[in-house]
């Protein structure tokens, strides 16, 4: 059975307060969002085939089941569905210091920057095993690549931040070159395992192209050459966005009430042909993944702020969708509006930061049904499904686990149309 931490809590479609001055607002707890996961219900590895999924489908509070291969049998005709494009860059790199301890970096952020003639690039990581490694101590790691020796060497730049500088021999190599040979790809660490080299390809989706997460939009990992072919043959469109998924999807909350939890910044880019589809898509938007729900809802809060103001913000903080809930353009509005600024301003493509949090009480102005994952208990990623779809995300969960639906990054997939 689902199990929950508080056992007589309320319904979850809370509302949200839309203003600090309104003492009456309820707010969602944490623990409203957790539930029972059992370890063996943990897909610690993909199937073979990716589209052999299982596909909770939920339609308006009915549930019914399938293999993800079937998907578009059960999307509406006139849908439009936009997948994150983002690529996951194998971001854990491994030193050994001249005593034998292991020092680990996962890259979150990199910059390049000009010392002495010379590029570097300069990373903001999450380090382990940083207690071991002294401040002016350089760490080399070495491999063999064609009869050539490569040679990736690190220190730290600022300790205190978790800045550390890389460089590399020979230098003709590029940046994505050397990760690619020395780095190992960030699997969520909830899968308790050791990365392996079938990660590379099975921590990727088919249509990742734009390099730059850390994490991988897990939703996508379902779709095959061959789903997105029936798709095409359906004539039901598809569009592309980025958004370079950061060390946020790894946090858990942990503060008692989730409307405190801090969410991380993460880069957006929106070609302006998806802007254009957008204006003028008359059906439902279907969201791949959370990213991409994030993505949309977050670009109609900007829109909105350039209608209201005159001016692009190009970054969205956590709280504005509840200050300005009372605005009511239309998507297209908003996309066209945007796409006249975009023209005026000769820009190809929109580029911001969002810190977006959906928590219930959201009112979602975009994206009518979301394709996604099984996710963990009490995580930013539950709060949105519970946002989206009420408190059957309950009904819904549950009966993946009496399924034997498998949960998390390589788990079993939802198609929920509300």
């Amino acid at each position: 059975m689902l199990r929950f931490a508080n056992s007589n809590q309320t319904d979850l479609f809370l509302k949200t307060h839309q203003n600090s001055e309104s003492p009456d607002s309820i707010l969602p707890q944490t623990s409203d969002f957790d539930y029972y996961l059992p370890n063996e219900a943990i897909a610690l590895f993909p199937l073979e085939e990716r589209d052999a999924s299982k596909l909770l489908i939920y339609r308006k509070g009915q549930i019914t089941h399938s293999k993800f291969r079937q998907i578009p049998d059960f999307l509406p005709s006139d849908s439009l569905l936009v997948f994150n494009n983002t690529k996951v860059l194998p971001a854990r790199l491994h030193f050994l210091r001249k005593t034998g301890s292991r020092i680990e970096l996962l890259i979150i952020e990199h910059s390049a920057e000009k010392v002495d003639d010379k590029m570097q690039l300069v990373c903001r990581c999450m380090v382990g095993n940083k207690k071991k490694w002294s401040e002016n101590e350089f760490l080399e790691s070495k491999i063999s690549r064609d009869g050539k020796e490569i040679t990736l060497i690190t220190s730290w730049k600022d300790r205190e931040t978790n800045l550390v500088v890389l460089s590399w021999q020979p230098e003709s190599y590029s940046f994505f070159e050397i990760i690619d040979l020395f780095g190992e790809m960030p699997i969520p660490p909830y899968l308790n395992r050791e990365a392996n080299e079938s990660d590379k390809s099975d921590y990727q989706t088919v249509y990742a192209s734009k390099e730059g997460a850390i994490a991988a939009p897990t939703a996508g990992l379902h779709f095959t050459d061959s789903v997105l072919l029936d798709l095409e043959s359906r004539k039901i469109e598809t569009a592309q966005l980025t958004l370079h998924v950061g060390l946020g999807t790894f946090l858990p909350m942990k503060s008692g009430k989730v409307e405190e939890h801090k969410m991380h910044e993460e880069e957006v880019i929106i070609p302006l042909e998806v802007l254009n589809k957008i204006a003028h898509h008359k059906g439902p938007i279907i969201a791949v993944g959370t990213t991409s729900i994030r993505s949309l809802e977050s670009l109609y809060w900007l829109g909105s702020e350039l209608m209201t103001s005159g001016s692009f913000p190009f970054e969205l903080q956590s709280e504005d969708p509840y200050k300005w809930s009372s605005r009511k353009f239309t998507r297209q509005e908003i996309a066209l509006c945007i796409l006249e600024y975009a023209r005026k301003s000769t820009l190809n493509e929109i580029r911001f930061y969002t810190r977006l949090f959906i928590m219930p009480g959201y009112s979602f102005k975009v994206v009518d049904g979301l394709i996604t994952n099984f996710h963990q208990p009490k995580s930013t990623l539950l709060v949105l499904i519970a946002s989206f779809i009420g408190s059957d995300w309950k009904k819904i969960y549950q009966e993946a686990l009496d399924q034997n639906y498998r949960f998390l990054s390589y788990g079993d997939s939802s198609l929920l149309l509300p």
